[in-house]
């Protein structure tokens, strides 16, 4: 994946909002409109460009607590992580998730309504795997910072 100058001034400008008209964006970019959509079109074929998604308000479903839930497997081994991942792939009140080093082996952004929708959650993906040694959970207690935006470097 090859991106120049260019290519990142429209990645910083779609990442901030991808609805923006293409005239703008050419315009902002110091491209023509045909130029730009090009360009564009080619980001997304090369796979720079992943997705477009609106990201709504959680609340809007009810979605009032954020969980983050640190889990640490029994075993150290392929087939065991894989089975996880596949249970966590499967539940929609993961938001993220993450296969980390350290002390616990996987992070999870868990998204609910209240505390008896965790505990539902908890016993329905955690407590049925029974490779899960332990796993901790911390409540957030307000959000200081949410972006999806990554930094482009130069």
């Amino acid at each position: 994946m090859k991106v120049d100058r260019i290519d990142r001034g429209i990645l910083v400008a779609l990442q901030r909002n991808n609805r923006i008209p293409n005239i703008e964006l050419a315009e902002l970019v110091g491209l023509s409109p045909p130029a730009c959509l090009k360009r564009v079109k080619r980001l997304r074929e090369e796979g720079v460009i992943v997705g477009d998604v609106s990201i709504i308000n959680p609340e809007l479903a009810g979605n009032t607590m954020t969980l983050i839930v640190s889990v640490e497997m029994e075993r150290d081994r392929a087939d065991i992580y894989q089975v996880f991942r596949t249970s966590i792939l499967k539940a929609p009140e993961v938001t993220q998730s993450y296969q980390i080093s350290g002390s616990y082996d996987f992070m999870l952004v868990v998204t609910v309504k209240d505390i008896q929708s965790y505990e539902h959650f908890v016993e329905r993906v955690l407590h049925t795997d029974l490779n899960i040694r332990k796993f901790h959970t911390s409540v957030s207690l307000r959000t200081v910072k949410f972006s999806t935006e990554i930094e482009l470097e130069e």
